[in-house]
């Protein structure tokens, strides 16, 4: 029998301690934040122009003049070199706002002996891990439904501090009603085992107003293997509700083809919004999907 275990509410909020102590976050959680500031600092990003123009300081283009814009904007040493007036152009680096939701109820606290790590602390590291490489190139990063989007140099533990205040997120595995803007992005992570009903309602929610977005699905890798044999008795963390097998060899395919089916669903799901979906087991380094997720979000950028 595989090894599991799953963790309770309190493991599964950044801190340790009530809400009162917040401020002290850093010193409760040292693992989880010096690991996410690990990634972050693997993840070759810098500034990331969007290839339009727009204010900002790096060159992209020169165009030619158009009657009745201002003289100020005519670049005369590139037109000194041809007869025409030409305009230089930046790129548009103004910061956007990136959202992210990280599901924290009880399924999320399940390791097995073959993870690095729970869903949950995975989740928190992944979702930390971003918020601090993006700030750093200049976007802006919030918690849906729960801050502010906010440029930081401590980013991480703004995010942190305002987890450990938010005791509902720990029985919510879904994310909270929002609507982002037009133009911004959302970034939810999870185990998305709830009905692909309840799943879908939300993304069509938060990408009502025009939001591009990204589902990243925490995977254990029991919970895809299911390498288990013999009786066994299996758990509801969220519910907890026990179903004893007598054969759980045999239970297996069924349950293998269950999940193949609900994680189909999940991509249509992700495809129908012009979402990405991206799949992440807790036995690979966190880098990994962090690296996916950049190239992501600046692709859509990209798009935008």
């Amino acid at each position: 029998m595989a090894p599991t275990r799953v963790l309770a509410a309190e493991a599964r909020s950044p801190g340790r301690r009530e809400t009162e102590s917040a401020l002290s976050l850093a010193e409760r959680m040292p693992r989880l934040i010096l690991e996410a500031r690990r990634v972050s600092t693997t993840l070759a990003h810098g500034l990331h122009g969007r290839r339009r123009a727009g204010p900002g300081e790096s060159f992209w283009q020169f165009r030619p003049f158009v009657a009745g814009e201002a003289a100020a904007r005519i670049d005369w040493r590139r037109s000194a070199r041809d007869d025409r007036l030409y305009v230089r152009e930046r790129e548009w680096e103004a910061a956007h706002n990136i959202w992210f939701w990280i599901d924290r109820s009880a399924s999320m606290g399940f390791a097995s002996h073959l993870a690095q790590a729970p869903k949950v602390e995975r989740a928190l590291v992944l979702a930390f891990a971003l918020a601090d490489t993006l700030v750093e190139g200049g976007e802006r990063t919030g918690l849906l439904g729960l801050t502010r989007a906010v440029t930081s140099r401590r980013i991480v533990e703004t995010l942190a501090q305002a987890l450990v205040g938010d005791r509902a997120g720990l029985t919510r595995d879904t994310p909270p009603r929002a609507t982002p803007g037009r133009f911004d992005e959302a970034i939810l992570i999870s185990d998305f085992l709830s009905p692909l009903a309840d799943v879908r309602a939300a993304v069509e929610t938060i990408a009502a107003h025009g939001t591009h977005g990204h589902l990243v699905m925490i995977v254990d890798p029991v919970e895809e293997t299911f390498p288990f044999s013999g009786q066994a008795v299996l758990h509801d963390p969220e519910t907890s509700r026990s179903l004893a097998i007598g054969d759980a060899g045999a239970w297996g395919e069924a349950y293998r083809a269950r999940i193949a089916e609900h994680r189909a669903g999940l991509s249509e799901v992700a495809r129908a919004q012009g979402w990405t979906l991206t799949i992440h087991r807790t036995d690979r380094p966190a880098s990994e999907a962090a690296l996916r997720l950049l190239t992501l979000v600046a692709a859509a950028r990209g798009t935008g």
